[in-house]
């Protein structure tokens, strides 16, 4: 400590108390557990290579089929059920998990409440060997292992509509008729979210029936009394998504979004797609995430045909079903590719068509460029809302996407200077924001 200047009678001891508080998070173990699909993966990546550069151990507690992406990535992986990849590649399960209406109802209560026992067997023993646990809002054995353990644990969310604020109440899938009743304040909210938790107490049950085999105490609703923790809470979004409400949970810090989108470690985009977009104008990019791309419709087939008549140039992001392949040859001007990354290939592009999920979202607000969204379940269309109101999107409804209704949409976007202006705005806004650094500050901070 020689050679601190004191400035009075307390610097001392704080100096002391930092300095033995850096000392005690070095080399610390940070367990993230998340469940999901890449977009629930991926800020967990960002966030545990941050930790990892800063001399911790990393552990990230998942479904199976992941593995290799976090081993990729010099990061631990430990393998915790549910594995999704039965989900994603059966196409009838997708139709049931994107439902407008019931699709976040049939996630929670079909593929994750069910393995809650099974999840919280596989993660004690890891949970034994950390300094911190981390979890997912599905990650529902994450609490409960903490309770049992008596350790601290930090609860992360990923979209604001998960916070359920009576001052920025969510848009609700499947039911649009809600948003009539935006203005109708607080008062008229608060009581629609009660309901909300009375109907989604009842889907908890195995929270509560494990809660007994472990001599634990029922709680109230058991999908949202454990969601957020007593020893903070993150929000790994940006503040033009949502600003701090009174009724958000104690210990929230939203810290801005977390980066990472390679589909496979260190891999950027094709050289064939690099040379298309240096062969012509910015293309218009259409992209269903890594989810609702299983699920696509006739999403791709109305794309291409509404640039063919625009006369755009454009890049379709397909995935791996091969259901998205065109019927017909598509001429020169469309680049049809499974991923790309979205940090290259975004900023790169005129206009972003997307789903509306968190991180493609996040991604196409740091590019500064207009968007499209066309939700089809979950958050998506409260992400859609927000992203209107900053100025620089439209939204489409899935069932009333048509070639048609895409042009119309796409037009002003393409020529009015307004759109472009306020994607700018927002992005500059967003680049001030370091997402993993602080997300990083506040796990450290929770070890002290």
């Amino acid at each position: 400590m020689t050679g601190l200047k004191v400035q009075d009678s307390k610097a001392p001891e704080l100096a002391r108390f930092r300095a033995c508080a850096i000392l005690y998070c070095l080399g610390a173990h940070f367990v993230l557990t998340t469940f999901g699909s890449l977009g629930d993966l991926h800020p967990y990546i960002a966030v545990g290579r941050g930790l990892r550069d800063r001399g911790h151990t990393v552990t990230i507690a998942t479904s199976e089929i992941y593995r290799e992406k976090v081993v990729g990535e010099n990061l631990r992986f430990f393998p915790v059920r549910p594995d999704v990849a039965g989900l994603i590649h059966d196409v009838n399960e997708m139709r049931r998990a994107f439902h407008p209406r019931t699709g976040s109802e049939y996630i929670l209560r079909r593929v994750f409440l069910p393995y809650i026992e099974q999840g919280f067997e596989d993660l004690l023993p890891l949970a034994r060997e950390a300094d911190l646990l981390v979890g997912h809002p599905v990650a529902f054995a994450t609490p409960l292992v903490a309770e049992v353990l008596r350790m601290r644990w930090v609860s992360v969310i990923l979209q604001p509509a998960l916070l359920l604020s009576a001052w920025d109440p969510p848009t609700v899938s499947g039911v649009p008729v809600l948003d009539t009743f935006r203005g109708a304040g607080p008062w008229f909210w608060r009581r629609f979210l009660r309901i909300a938790r009375f109907i989604a107490a009842r889907w908890g049950k195995p929270v509560n029936d494990l809660r007994r085999k472990l001599g634990l105490p029922p709680v109230r609703n058991p999908i949202f009394d454990d969601m957020f923790s007593p020893w903070g809470n993150q929000a790994w979004f940006s503040k033009v998504m949502a600003q701090p409400q009174p009724d958000w949970p104690a210990k929230m810090d939203v810290t801005g979004y977390t980066f990472y989108d390679k589909l496979n470690p260190g891999e950027g985009m094709s050289p064939e797609l690099n040379r298309f977009l240096d062969a012509g104008s910015p293309p218009v990019v259409f992209t269903l995430g890594s989810s609702a791309v299983f699920d696509a419709g006739p999403f791709y087939r109305e794309s291409a045909e509404a640039v063919r008549r625009l006369g755009c140039r454009a890049v379709l992001l397909i995935g791996n079903d091969p259901r998205n392949l065109p019927a017909a040859p598509l001429p020169d001007s469309i680049f049809l590719a499974p991923y790309a990354p979205y940090s290259e290939l975004f900023p790169r592009a005129a206009v972003t068509v997307h789903q509306g999920g968190s991180g493609t979202t996040a991604q196409a607000l740091a590019s500064g460029k207009p968007m499209i969204v066309v939700p089809y379940s979950h958050d998506q269309p409260d992400n859609a809302r927000r992203v209107v109101k900053l100025g620089g999107a439209r939204t489409i409804p899935r069932d009333q996407y048509r070639a048609g209704r895409l042009m119309a949409d796409l037009e002003p976007l393409l020529q009015d200077t307004a759109y472009r202006e306020a994607a700018q705005r927002t992005a500059a806004e967003m680049a001030r924001e370091d997402g993993v650094a602080n997300a990083c500050d506040g796990l450290e901070a929770a070890l002290k």
